[in-house]
């Protein structure tokens, strides 16, 4: 009986010793990785911030985002866009130095698999330089296609004014052709980017320098 007991101790105290080594070793790993990670995830999302606003050489954090987003409030419930977010604004930075614009991402929660987050380049005399989607959870092959450059080219050089789709095929300058077969997710789309365009209006288009 004594020996049971003994084999017993011995075999929870070699588990317990696994799993605290387990533990540390994870530890260690994350801390580890953890910098090269975040690195990686802030140069992909350069990456992008680039593509949507060529020609700027840096971005510039803008950091009241969030007390900025909160006086676009009302704007944004009256176009019924108040469950998307923005989730970052940067300035686009010219060589010179200059702020030549825009980037701004924002998020609707109402793609076909949960979130979709874009983001959009507009310059300071309201063009849309650029669109891409930063992250999105859409159907392979159906809600995927929002990455595709046919789509996400549709929104170069309009005006950052309010954007809709059509199914029909786009005729009017603030048009775009909705994704085949994937309605949810060109909305969620659609929505993201008239957020940004929401809040680049009441921030820094010509109804905030009017001071509307």
């Amino acid at each position: 009986m004594k020996e049971k007991k003994s084999g017993l101790f011995s075999n929870t105290v070699v588990i317990f010793v696994i799993t605290l080594v387990s533990v540390v070793l994870l530890a260690v790993v994350y801390q580890i990785t953890k910098e090269p990670i975040a690195k990686a995830q802030e140069d992909a999302k350069i990456k992008i911030y680039s593509s949507v606003f060529i020609g700027a050489v840096s971005f510039e954090k803008i950091e009241n985002t969030q007390s900025l987003f909160s006086g676009a409030a009302r704007a944004l419930s009256k176009a019924d866009l108040s469950d998307c977010t923005v989730d970052e604004a940067l300035y686009a930075k010219s060589e010179s130095g200059e702020t030549a614009g825009y980037v701004i991402s924002a998020v609707s929660p109402n793609g076909y698999g949960g979130d979709v987050k874009i983001a959009v380049g507009i310059s300071r005399d309201g063009v849309l330089t650029g669109f891409d989607v930063v992250s999105n959870s859409e159907t392979a092959g159906l809600g995927s296609k929002c990455t595709d450059e046919e789509f996400t080219s549709q929104f170069k050089n309009k005006r950052a004014e309010m954007i809709k789709y059509t199914k029909t095929g786009a005729s009017a300058p603030d048009e775009i052709d909705a994704i085949s077969g994937a309605t949810r997710t060109t909305n969620a789309a659609v929505q993201a980017v008239n957020t940004a365009i929401i809040f680049y209006n009441e921030n820094f288009g010509a109804k905030a320098a009017k001071g509307e």
